[in-house]
């Protein structure tokens, strides 16, 4: 069965890093596209960056953008999204999935607050 767990949220302070991961298993992981969204309370799930299936191509959202990386490791099964200088308004939900195929992990908080 398609499972996507991610992990490594949590509280940071503005400013601060975290990486988040993401462990793929039930489909071909290195034939698809990966993807980051979020969702922050009250507003609808927004694309947050992409990877394609070797990691040669990245594309980021512009609010994002020089703060994140994502990255992916397909002898893992794993993607994964570095966030470096954190600000309060990335706090949200963060999911990873598989756009193309519909899968979705069932995400991890991040909260940026001092």
């Amino acid at each position: 069965q398609v499972q996507l767990v991610e992990s490594g949220g949590g509280l940071v302070q503005p400013g601060g890093s975290l990486r988040l991961s993401c462990a793929a298993s039930g489909f071909s992981f290195s034939s698809y596209s990966m993807s980051w969204y979020r969702q922050a309370p009250g507003k609808d799930r927004e694309f947050v960056a992409r990877v394609t299936t070797s990691g040669a191509i990245t594309s980021y959202a512009d609010s994002v953008k020089g703060r994140f990386t994502i990255s992916r490791d397909n002898a893992k099964n794993t993607v994964y999204l570095q966030m470096n200088s954190l600000k309060p308004e990335d706090t949200a939900v963060y999911y990873c999935g598989a756009q193309a195929r519909g899968f979705w992990g069932q995400g991890t908080q991040v909260t940026v607050s001092s």
